[in-house]
């Protein structure tokens, strides 16, 4: 008995209880699925075409008329000193050494620090750059290249304090699990260009995954299907992508074609909208055999390309992703993250002290980074592709402490009052900063950016309104923004 006979054979054996709870409780069913279809309906609005749950990636129009058509995350796992790289403080160099003032102090939070720390200066000195005079720090002289092409923000703020909450906060609008990312909210909101890839996808190197795990890239209370895809530089494209040992394509098709019929038959009788994402995941995984394996391949790139981002096919690096994401946005991928772990430069160890790891992290990024955003603009991307640069918080301008004693290697404790991120292409401006911070850079002192703002600004650049794309769950309209109210940063955008 082959597995399609073995399930109608138990669709029989059941038959008899099934139809007793359906009628049983048909009556009661009806109602309640009238109110969830009203619900649905209402909360969507009008605007929002019906949606076909067989076709979840279809496209649908933005609100506005957007000016970014993808969007490229780099995010920098642990966060990144925004006094090392991007925000001059010359009057906290003067005062390096000293005790720190007790107002900075009194009734703060902070992870690590006891007690009375020190300031600690910017331990690696700035100059002005490019064109538009930005300031910038040694670490990174390949991105001066490119530094007249990108708005820093600042002046970004956040509530959260260690580095879960803060990345799931960053990345899903809400600190706690359970919430649906960005990309996911954007492949929901926007469907996709390419149906054989998925919407989302994800790349992570620095040896480990953020702190928030998958959840920083998972699809919350959506519908599954919107999830991002991990995929990978090394071996695979995507784990357990290629046929298993011994199964070949007939027999996979077989075995497809079966599954498929057991999932479209129980969709028709309990109507579970995941079962149609079971049903999409099988075909898109049989697409992306041929289609993800061909977008993976850095060995379709010739020297010159892999000269330029400083890649090493076969091993896993922030560089190798680069080259990737912009393979991915070549062909119409929606939202790719990258991830790269090790910047949490608290001084507890070699590796994570300002003079040694963090002087690796920036030699990892600096040149991939500089890369991506020039070679997505000679291909004629970087205008419709919105490339964001950013940690989930900054670091304080005192040197890091515990328990009262000072760090033998030198570190910052982690600062969620002030932080600066880029932005560049999709309609910002260039060569453009906004926001300011105190003179020692430890809170912002003007135009300050919550990191709903910058989802709300995200989201127009993408031609979305973040009121407008909303999913009832739990009694409310969700939306990627959040209950409190969010502004979209105009001055950015060009």
């Amino acid at each position: 008995m082959n597995l399609l006979q073995h399930y109608q054979h138990a669709q029989l054996t059941h038959q008899t209880r099934r139809l007793f709870l359906r009628n049983g409780m048909a009556g009661l069913g009806a109602f309640w699925l009238a109110g969830q279809s009203a619900s649905a309906t209402s909360t969507i609005g009008a605007d929002q075409a019906e949606r076909d749950p067989a076709h979840p990636f279809a496209l649908r129009k933005p609100h506005f008329v957007p000016r970014a058509k993808r969007v490229i995350v780099l995010h920098m796992a642990g966060a990144p000193s925004q006094l090392e790289l991007f925000d001059h403080k010359p009057e906290l160099t003067k005062h390096d050494g000293q005790d720190c003032p007790q107002e900075f102090l009194e009734g703060q939070r902070f992870a690590f620090i006891r007690g009375v720390p020190k300031l600690l200066g910017s331990y690696y000195p700035f100059h002005q750059t490019g064109e538009s005079g930005q300031w910038i720090s040694d670490r990174l002289p390949n991105f001066e290249r490119v530094i007249d092409r990108v708005t820093f923000i600042r002046s970004m703020t956040t509530d959260q304090f260690n580095h879960a909450p803060a990345q799931l906060l960053l990345h899903t609008g809400n600190q706690n699990l359970g919430y649906a990312s960005m990309g996911s909210w954007l492949g929901y909101g926007l469907g996709s260009e390419n149906q054989n890839l998925p919407g989302f996808v994800v790349l992570v190197s620095g040896g480990r995954v953020p702190s928030a795990g998958k959840s920083a890239w998972g699809a919350g209370f959506l519908p599954s299907v919107y999830q991002g895809v991990q995929c990978q530089s090394v071996g695979e494209p995507v784990l357990f992508l290629s046929n298993p040992k011994g199964i070949d394509t007939s027999m996979r098709n077989r075995m497809l074609t079966a599954i498929n019929q057991v999932n479209q038959d129980t969709y028709q009788e309990f109507g579970d909208p995941e079962t149609l994402t079971r049903i999409n995941q099988y075909e898109m995984a049989a697409n992306m055999q041929l289609s993800a394996t061909e977008a993976m391949n850095l060995k379709d790139e010739p020297q010159h390309i892999h000269q330029f981002y400083g890649t090493q096919p076969g091993k896993e690096s922030f560089a190798n992703n680069c080259v990737l994401a912009r393979r991915l946005a070549e062909r119409g991928v929606r939202f790719i993250q990258l991830f790269h772990w090790g910047w949490d430069s608290h001084g507890a160890s070699p590796n994570e002290a300002l003079d040694s790891g963090f002087k690796q992290r920036c030699q990892e990024v600096d040149q991939p980074m500089c890369a991506l955003l020039t070679d997505l603009e000679q291909r004629g991307l970087l205008e419709d592709t919105l490339v964001v640069f950013a940690g989930e918080f900054g670091r304080t301008p005192m040197r890091e402490n515990r328990g009262g004693r000072e760090m033998k290697l030198v570190g910052r404790d982690h600062n969620p009052n002030a932080f600066t991120i880029w932005m560049a292409g999709g309609g910002v401006k260039q060569g453009f900063s906004y926001g300011e911070t105190d003179p020692i850079g430890y809170k912002v002192a003007k135009d300050p950016v919550q990191i709903r703002d910058l989802h709300a600004t995200i989201w127009r650049l993408l031609g979305i309104d973040h009121e407008r794309l909303v999913y009832p769950h739990q009694g409310l309209h969700q939306k990627l923004t959040g209950v409190k109210p969010a502004r979209v940063v105009d001055d950015i955008i060009a």
